[in-house]
């Protein structure tokens, strides 16, 4: 009894102690609570949602609220996700034992009162007065209490990928700014200007009024394509139809554009719809694009509304030359279908099984014609926070495709029957029970193919493993040769070999492009559970260790096994020892090799090769040759810029410190005169001992060893600092950061030509350089995420 009556006093604490928070908070803070700034005054003339506030939506809002780690869901990509709201439901959680349910706009809702009803709350709209609309009072909140201006933020101001977001309630927001008076939106930034502002609080205050979207006012060049389109992808028969589904499961994330159709493209979706050519699409909504439609459907395309966002600008073009590719591809040769393939977890979880009757060397090639794309969905996709992917690869490498005429999948039928059943992936079966023994099952067949394989190549191939093997691009196809980056928990991908000779190099087949693709994108779910996304992981683990594998296979019998354990070190080869297919080292190579540093000297050998598909077969900032450091077809001034970068490339960090104080990923806007300007990327690689674990990253990181990638232009969508500079300035600026090997030295260097979050013109800067990548390269061109900026 007595130990009830404790637990009841306890209890009762508990609940006085909660009903007294309010009024002894004070008491328990001691910091004086901040005298707040008088606001402007909100605009008075009718404020137009279309000409003034969409443009401060998109200037000063999307660079956080975009994708699907949107704080608290509030999508502005577009008037949909802005009338649709905020979710207390968090997309990302690593721990779901559940599936959740998806929450993607224009498809698994149609109306605002469905989103209502999924736990959507307004941020334009008050239950009491529209003075207390969420929106407002947060850009209030941030303009009563700014911060200093280009200042460090204050340690309570939590930012970055790992923020725990709040989001708030109508109800809780006075708390909420009690307890965050200088986390108002847009968070930890300079902010509105006071015009933005007014314009912003005179508009909520009028009632926030979004028109209705205009229909599409599609040109008849737009008509014509996407009648010719769908009508390919309706066909009735059945080889039109088992290739159309394989084209939608390719095509379904990328926004689609008619290149012959105007000089401003417009972005279409690939979509199944309940509904016909030439009627509204009604999307049927299936978690993944191979699920069972439940009932007739047809593809249809439908415009893109809305801004693409950097992140998201993952682009396909359709045009004549691709329809007659397709044509060419799939329709010439004589192949036939006897039945259709369901949407059973078998044809899910195998495509090879699935597609089997359409020739492999049509489903390679169409993926080759454009493997930068298909490489950019699951490296640089919509999944917004891609650590399932990321923490299993390392921070640069190199990626070459084995050629058609020498992939055995290809040539070889009997191969690829074998082949064929082995290749299935795991993930469709999320039981948190039987993930274990999924995984083994797996695992197995998986091991069980790589030992086929390699039987079948040392066969095949006597001579062994030779440079005429890997696809060249036809001689004129660039997509031929990529260059991958980490930045943490984000990827980018590049045309060309980027950089200095990466510690690792893929080569990839038909089976490990279609496996990656499948496993990543297209049976990815970012809603899945736990066990869904662990099974994902691992098994993409196995498919780099494949890549690896087949690439080693063209350095010299004996020397495999020590270039391997380079890429192991520690438990790595433990786990090679365990989980991985042993390497074959005694197989001849076709290769010719004269030093005793093979790999150096083969990935040499790429270089000279495969110049002419190249685009970055010189690449005179990070691969200096007798002291031409510089780009020749550039004006002096960015041959200047071009050479004092160059000294902090290809260093490691043991003999350049001030490497390590720089984050993955920095834009340096460097200035000219009045109005010219160019941008370059400093891209730090991170090494470690392997990338073979899912856990312990820190404790396999060799910083020492972290190397700076000096890229010429723009990649990584998630910029983490800038820095703007003069080119007068420019090598001072390199000599800070060279020996910036202690914190302060660092942020002397960010005193000086750093543009913090607060910085007044971080904005201005942050789209000047959009704005030159939209003069460089108009179709890669978008809004930056600034979710990850760091707080230096």
């Amino acid at each position: 009894m007595r130990a009830f009556l404790s637990f009841l006093s306890l209890l009762s604490c508990i609940f006085i102690l909660s009903a007294c928070q309010d009024s002894a908070r004070s008491l328990l803070d001691p910091r004086p609570a901040p005298t707040p700034l008088d606001l402007p005054a909100p605009a008075q003339h009718p404020v137009s949602f279309t000409k003034e506030i969409q443009p401060i939506i998109e200037a000063k809002c999307l660079s956080c609220h975009s994708c699907f780690d949107a704080p608290c869901q509030l999508k502005l990509e577009n008037t949909g996700g802005l009338l649709r709201g905020a979710s207390q439901e968090a997309i990302y959680n690593s721990m779901r034992t559940k599936a959740m349910k998806p929450t993607r706009l224009g498809v698994d809702e149609l109306t605002l009162d469905g989103w209502r009803k999924r736990g959507f709350y307004s941020v334009l709209q008050s239950d009491k007065e529209q003075s207390r609309a969420l929106l407002g009072r947060m850009i209030s909140l941030k303009k009563q209490f700014p911060l200093p201006p280009n200042s460090k933020l204050p340690d309570t101001i939590e930012t970055g990928f790992s923020r725990k977001n709040q989001c708030v309630s109508e109800e809780e927001f006075d708390d909420y700014a009690h307890d965050h008076p200088y986390e108002g939106m847009p968070l930890g930034t300079s902010g509105l200007t006071d015009q933005e502002y007014s314009l912003l609080a005179g508009w909520l205050d009028q009632g926030a009024v979004i028109p209705d979207e205009p229909a599409v006012n599609l040109t008849r060049d737009e008509e014509q394509a996407i009648l010719t389109w769908e009508t390919l992808f309706n066909r009735k028969d059945k080889r039109g139809q088992l290739v159309a589904r394989w084209l939608y499961e390719h095509l379904f994330l990328s926004y689609l554009y008619f290149p012959e159709a105007g000089k401003e493209p417009r972005f279409f979706e690939l979509l199944r719809s309940s509904t016909p050519t030439g009627e509204e699409v009604i999307p049927i909504a299936t978690v993944s694009p191979n699920d069972d439609p439940g009932r007739p459907f047809f593809y249809r395309l439908r415009p893109v509304s809305g801004v693409i966002t950097h992140k998201r600008r993952i682009l396909y073009p359709l045009d004549q030359t691709k329809l007659q590719r397709i044509d060419a591809l799939f329709f010439k040769d004589d192949w036939t279908v006897d039945n259709l393939p369901g949407y059973g977890y078998t044809e899910r979880s195998n495509p090879f099984v699935t597609f089997s009757a359409i020739p492999a060397r049509a489903r390679y090639q169409f993926m080759l014609d454009e493997a930068e794309y298909f490489v950019r969905t699951f490296i640089h996709g919509p999944v917004c926070r891609g650590q399932i992917a990321t923490d299993v690869i390392r921070d640069h490498f190199w990626t070459l495709f084995q050629s058609p005429e020498s992939d055995l999948f290809i040539t070889d039928e009997a191969y690829r029957d074998k082949a064929t059943t082995l290749l299935g992936m795991p993930g469709q079966d999320d039981n948190l029970l039987d993930a274990g023994e999924n995984w083994l099952r797996y695992l197995k067949r998986h091991n069980n193919y790589l030992a086929l394989r390699q039987q079948h190549y040392v066969q095949q191939q006597p001579q062994g493993a030779s440079l005429t093997h890997i696809w060249n691009g036809d001689g004129q196809n660039e997509n031929a040769l990529l260059t991958i980056f980490r930045h943490h928990n984000s990827a980018s991908v590049v045309r060309g070999l980027a950089g200095v000779i990466p510690q690792t190099i893929w080569l990839m087949d038909y089976p490990l492009l279609e496996q990656t693709y499948y496993q990543l994108v297209v049976n990815f779910d970012v809603f899945g559970n736990v066990a869904h996304q662990i099974l994902t992981r691992l098994y993409f683990d196995l498919i780099r260790n494949g890549s690896e594998q087949n690439f080693v296979r063209l350095l010299p019998a004996g020397k495999r096994r020590a270039v391997l354990n380079d890429w192991y070190q520690d438990l790595g080869k433990l786990k090679f020892g365990i989980i991985y297919e042993d390497i074959d080292d005694k197989s001849p190579s076709a290769e010719h090799f004269t030093t005793d540093h093979p790999k150096q000297e083969l990935a040499s050998h790429i270089l000279e090769r495969f110049q002419s598909v190249n685009t970055m077969a010189a690449d005179p900032l990070n691969r200096c040759l007798d002291g031409n450091c510089s780009r020749a077809d550039q004006p002096r001034w960015i041959q200047q810029a071009d050479h004092a970068l160059s000294s902090l490339a290809a260093q490691p960090a043991a003999s350049l410190p001030g490497i390590i104080q720089l984050p993955e990923v920095t834009f340096v806007r460097v200035r000219h005169g009045q109005n010219e300007r160019t941008v370059y990327t400093l891209l730090r690689d991170r090494a470690h001992s392997n990338v073979a674990f899912m856990l312990g990253e820190e404790l396999r990181y060799q910083p020492g060893k972290d190397r700076l990638t000096v890229y010429p232009g723009i990649t990584g969508s998630y910029p983490n600092f800038m820095f703007d500079v003069p080119a007068h300035q420019i090598g001072e600026l390199v000599s800070a950061l060279s020996k910036a090997g202690k914190t302060q030295d660092f942020e002397r260097a960010v005193e000086t030509w750093g543009i913090r979050r607060t910085h007044p013109q971080f904005w201005q800067i942050l789209h000047d350089i959009t704005a030159w990548q939209q003069q460089q390269q108009p179709l890669q061109a978008g809004i930056f995420d600034v979710n990850r900026y760091e707080n230096f």
